[in-house]
C-alpha cells in the first residue's frame, strides 16, 4: 500500500525542524529525557585519554536511582595500515562513592564506543553523584576520569 507523503514548506517546515541540544566536552553535561512517569537524567564528566583510548565516566539518575558507567571509544582514526577492527585488551576499574561499589573488569575493545561497568544505587535528591572510571592497557597506565555533581530529581 502506498502513503502521500506531505512535503512541509515556509514556517511549518521550520516547525517541524527537530532541534538538538549541545553537549560540552570540557565540563559536566547534563541531557535530561522523558519517559512515560518519570524522568531520567544523565551526566557525564570530560573525555580524557588512557590506554590510547577516549574515557568518559557517566551518571544517570531515575527517580532516587543512580547508574554509573563508563564509555570507551577510539581517541581518535585509526593509524595508516592497521588492521580493522581494531582490538585492546583493556581492565577497567569504576568506583563509585555516591552510589558506592566498584567493578573490576577486563574488556576487549573491538573499535566501536561501548558503555563499561554498571554500579546501581539510591542517591537522594540533591546530593552529588560521585565516581570516577580508569583504563589500563599494556604499556599505558590509568588516568582516572571523575565526576561529582548534583543531578537534579
Amino acid at each position: 500500500m502506498i502513503k502521500p507523503l506531505a512535503v512541509l514548506s515556509g514556517a511549518a517546515a521550520l516547525s517541524a525542524t527537530p532541534t538538538v541540544p549541545a553537549v560540552a566536552t570540557t565540563s559536566d553535561s547534563t541531557q535530561t529525557t522523558i519517559t512515560a512517569a518519570t524522568a531520567t537524567s544523565t551526566a557525564c564528566g570530560s573525555y580524557a585519554l588512557q590506554g590510547g583510548l577516549a574515557t568518559q565516566v557517566c551518571a544517570e539518575r531515575t527517580g532516587d536511582q543512580v547508574r554509573l558507567y563508563g564509555t570507551l571509544g577510539l581517541a581518535g582514526p585509526p593509524s595508516p595500515g592497521t588492521p580493522m577492527p581494531y582490538r585492546k585488551d583493556v581492565v577497567i576499574s569504576l568506583t563509585g562513592t555516591t552510589p558506592a561499589g566498584t567493578v573490576n573488569q577486563y574488556v576487549l575493545f573491538t573499535g566501536s564506543n561501548q558503555q563499561v561497568g554498571d554500579i546501581t544505587g539510591t542517591v537522594p535528591c540533591d546530593t552529588p553523584v560521585r565516581g570516577s572510571f580508569s583504563v589500563s592497557s599494556y604499556p599505558l597506565g590509568p588516568a582516572p576520569v571523575r565526576i561529582d555533581t548534583v543531578i537534579p530529581c
